[in-house]
């Protein structure tokens, strides 16, 4: 029979160590994301109005605060985070007047269908009056405007 040496449990239980320690570190890092850079914040930002500021967006804002509010969609989007996650977060801390467009839900449907109907219904208008033919300035038929100019020269006549 063979017997197996004492130390090769041993040997094989210090490789499996090492193997794990080499494999792990790079998983890890693997796992992180990079930094997002001032382009991807200020992209989510943009669309992200200051609760303090009037009409403000967050990607201009002077403020301290909207300062720290980029660098918190710094940290959400090395997390992990969607822009969506991302907004609705900043929805549930400070309300709807956060976002840069009303979500289109409930009422806010107006906003979304009035301008478009406007300016159909003014294109169908425009078109309509330009397909009728134009209407004589007096709206008097050309024999009835001769008529009527030959009795003011008579009215006036009689004045004199």
């Amino acid at each position: 029979m063979n017997k197996a040496h004492p130390f090769t449990k041993l040997y094989y239980f210090l490789v499996l160590i090492v193997l794990l320690t080499l494999v792990r570190p790079a998983t890890s890092a693997r796992g992180q994301a990079s930094t997002p850079s001032d382009d991807e914040v200020n992209q989510i930002a943009s669309q992200l109005y200051c609760p303090i500021c009037d009409n403000q967006p967050l990607d201009v804002c002077p403020l301290e605060a909207c300062r720290a509010w980029r660098e918190l969609i710094r940290e959400q989007l090395a997390e992990g985070w969607t822009e969506g996650e991302i907004k609705a977060y900043f929805v549930a801390q400070y309300g709807e007047r956060v976002l840069g467009e009303p979500p289109p839900s409930g009422l806010n449907w107006v906003l979304y269908l009035v301008p478009p109907l406007v300016i159909l219904g003014g294109l169908v208008l425009l078109l309509s009056k330009m397909k009728r033919p134009p209407r004589p300035a007096t709206g008097l038929e050309p024999d009835a405007e001769g008529r009527y100019l030959q009795r003011v020269e008579r009215d006036l006549e009689n004045l004199e």
